[in-house]
């Protein structure tokens, strides 16, 4: 038949023919298309008793319509993410059900139970008590596993060779490492930020730095990535009184810098803690940055001795994980410079009350802006902890202008 665009009326004929649903008296669909670029749909039976997801690539950026035509080959991307991913650590992901090549689209678990842990954050919640360790957990088995001390050499050149990703990571390499930077028609911001956008935009050093983190971006291949985790792509929530932790959205894949898919995370936690400090409720936003790196660093000593190659010694373990740390925190910073005069803002910020969004977007901009600079000089948690908090503005809800 070809590749079609589904409604929501398509949806019901669309599962059993894929084998998924009999009783097409019993279903019910509605969409629940939230991101920039896909259309995700939910199918329920009456009674409640069973449900599924179904999410397709358009051809365009959903949001942009087809003025930003996108291939919609980059399902692909996420489908072979998934397969990745339920190999190293099945319990953090949605289980997927099917996969059509043809029509660009993915059955899965129906997460509507669990709740997008930015949304949960923004309302006023907190994170669970091992929210974060398990995102670092995540990176580290899904990175080790699919990196040189996971993966046996012709393997890798096979994975690498799959996972090629150009079109998605051409939007990375524009809209968060390098268009926040210049003039350019994507960037908008609030206009109490006018002084530090055109402030970075000449920012020489900053550039550069920018530039370097670009190109490891570009030529690092290091492992397999989510490639878009930020707490928008994070579910959270209990199921038989137990926390769940459920990352979706992995279409951004490729095989690339680890400390990329910590970066972007981090730079989510760290605004949401800017958010809560500017809201003079800081609660445990300020140890998820650690928890989430050690939370990492366990997982990944613990496979440390399951290595394919011995030759890589316990030495070299230190100065990798040196070196993943330190792109980790570059990353954040141009995560959050980019979330704040660059395209797709954070309703961290965008939904505060006008005089504390400044405040809050200050910060974050000036935070930004040092992780990339002195990435090399903060050496571990505390030293961005600090950071943060030398930079804070004084007395959060009741300090109405953010420090310079």
């Amino acid at each position: 038949m070809g590749y079609r665009i589904l409604d929501p009326d398509d949806i019901p004929v669309y599962l059993r023919e894929r084998g998924h649903w009999d009783d097409l008296d019993d279903i019910r669909v509605r969409e629940v298309s939230d991101g920039n670029l896909n259309r995700v749909f939910l199918a329920s039976n009456g009674a409640g008793t069973r449900s599924l997801a179904v999410k397709q690539a358009l051809p365009w950026v959903r949001v942009a319509g087809p003025s930003w035509p996108l291939s919609p080959d980059r399902s692909d991307a996420e489908a072979r993410a998934y397969e990745q991913i339920a190999k190293a650590a099945p319990d953090k992901i949605p289980a997927i059900h099917g996969y059509d090549a043809e029509n660009h689209a993915l059955v899965m678990e129906d997460l509507s139970d669990l709740t997008v842990l930015r949304t949960h954050l923004n309302e006023g919640g907190s994170y669970g008590p091992s929210t974060s360790a398990r995102i670092g957990e995540l990176v580290a088995q899904l990175s080790f596993t699919t990196s040189d001390f996971g993966m046996p050499s012709a393997e890798r050149k096979a994975l690498i060779a799959a996972s090629v990703n150009p079109e998605l990571c051409k939007i990375t390499e524009d809209v968060v490492l390098s268009e926040p930077y210049v003039e350019h028609e994507h960037n908008h911001w609030h206009p109490g930020l006018d002084d530090l956008a055109t402030e970075f935009r000449a920012a020489t050093r900053l550039r550069t730095e920018v530039a370097e983190l670009r190109h490891v971006f570009m030529t690092s291949g290091q492992a397999l990535l989510h490639g878009d985790l930020h707490t928008g792509s994070v579910m959270v929530g209990r199921r038989d009184g137990a926390e769940v932790v459920r990352v979706f959205d992995p279409e951004f894949s490729f095989v690339g810098p680890i400390g990329f898919d910590l970066g972007l995370y981090w730079a989510n936690v760290l605004v949401s803690e800017a958010r809560a400090h500017a809201l003079g409720s800081e609660g445990d936003h300020a140890d998820q940055l650690r928890l989430s790196w050690e939370g990492f660093e366990t997982e990944f000593r613990g496979l440390w001795p399951t290595r394919v190659d011995t030759f890589f010694d316990d030495a070299y373990l230190e100065r990798f994980l040196g070196r993943v740390w330190t792109e980790a925190v570059g990353f954040a910073g141009t995560e959050i410079i980019r979330r704040v005069i660059g395209f797709a803002h954070l309703t961290d910020l965008t939904t505060l009350p006008d005089d504390l969004q400044v405040a809050a977007s200050r910060h974050a901009l000036l935070l930004g802006r040092e992780l990339v600079v002195h990435r090399a000089e903060l050496a571990d948690p505390e030293s961005v902890r600090a950071r943060f908090g030398d930079l804070a503005p004084r007395g959060g809800a009741n300090h109405r202008r953010a420090a310079v």
